[in-house]
């Protein structure tokens, strides 16, 4: 499956014509046999995808603490995002998101609900539903330690949830919804230097329809007006001690996470599937997942700075090359030329 998606295969039959054309090298890799279309369709149907979101687990848990770039600010390596993306499919495997076409023809379409901590830049923690699934069921998921900050986009409307990270010591940032019932308490001051960069107005508010019994919640309602964007946001945050600048900073990074779903959908094949069935569609999302952290891990540990998708492209490149990766990613020129000599053992990629 990693074959598949770093060769970006688009069907079983080019993925096994592949395999076989590397069949002297497949002995390495610890196959010793080829691999037949109808064994890797019935593979990918029965072999349950929760064993390879565990491997994703695992990898993420071993390899996070190098993830990190020590350069952030300080509230970064506290910062997490979540979101949302959808990825259609052709055929009605799971509901689709969105209105019936006017042809009466649906789609079918899943959700990757997404969580990410912004200084690793990939996925902690994801949850797969039908594409027609509210946000605000992952948001139930999501339980973070006291001192974490977290933001995401205005479609995560659960009160009783922003309450309850809240009295855990969990702050959030957000925008404010269109028709939100909001009751003003007070009026913060707003410095020079804030009004400057773009603040207009901070108070604090009480969220929920006063007339509804329904969970209320204490925020802090900030107006903003970004020069570069020409236009004003309001944003919603818990958090009565950072600036409002910080807390338009620290929305503005949850564009982060709209970042990852590009690189996912433009480097690895989730347009064409290997099999119609939902196990399978899991497979390979998570194998993609997979082969994300993978790359960044080996991005964040060479030397030489390569960007995601030339990295993706020199990896697709030499996939079935004899090479040292580390010699070749480092010095490329020199390694092809022959100058950077050769090991005798090629040393091991990932801790085993």
């Amino acid at each position: 499956m990693l074959y598949t998606i770093f060769n970006r295969c688009t069907s079983i039959r080019e993925v096994v014509t592949g395999l076989l054309a590397c069949h002297t090298k497949l002995q390495h890799l610890g196959i010793h046999y080829s691999v037949r279309k109808s064994t890797l369709s019935d593979a990918n149907q029965r072999r349950d995808y929760r064993v390879f979101e565990a491997i994703y687990g695992h990898l993420h848990k071993t390899y996070a603490s190098s993830l990190p770039d020590s350069r952030s600010k300080k509230w970064i390596n506290r910062l997490y995002i979540m979101d949302s993306t959808t990825i259609s499919l052709f055929q009605e495997i799971l509901k689709n998101a969105g209105p019936t076409p006017m042809n009466g023809k649906r789609k079918g379409g899943i959700k990757a609900h997404t969580l990410i901590k912004a200084d690793q830049d990939v996925a902690q923690l994801v949850c797969m539903t039908a594409g027609a699934t509210n946000d605000t069921v992952f948001m139930k998921q999501i339980d973070l330690p006291a001192g974490s900050i977290l933001t995401f986009d205005r479609g995560y409307n659960d009160y009783t949830r922003l309450d309850y990270w809240t009295r855990k010591g969990v702050s959030w940032v957000t925008r404010l919804r269109q028709l939100s019932a909001l009751e003003i308490v007070a009026e913060n001051p707003i410095s020079e230097n804030q009004a400057g960069h773009g603040v207009l107005k901070d108070v604090n508010v009480i969220m929920g329809h006063p007339h509804k019994r329904i969970t209320k919640v204490h925020a802090r309602l900030i107006t903003y007006y970004d020069s570069k964007q020409q236009r004003t946001f309001q944003f919603l945050t818990n958090n009565m001690k950072l600036s409002a600048l910080t807390i338009a900073e620290i929305y503005r990074h949850r564009w982060q996470i709209e970042v990852l779903f590009k690189r996912i959908k433009q480097n690895y094949p989730l347009r064409n599937f290997l099999g119609d069935n939902e196990n399978a569609i899991r497979i390979q999302i998570w194998c993609a997942l997979i082969a994300d952290l993978l790359l960044k891990i080996i991005q964040k540990q060479v030397k030489r700075v390569w960007s995601f998708a030339n990295l993706s492209s020199m990896i697709r490149l030499h996939l079935m090359t004899y090479i040292n990766l580390w010699g070749f990613l480092n010095k490329p020129e020199k390694m092809l030329l022959g100058l950077v000599p050769v090991q005798s053992k090629q040393p091991l990629l990932f801790k085993t």
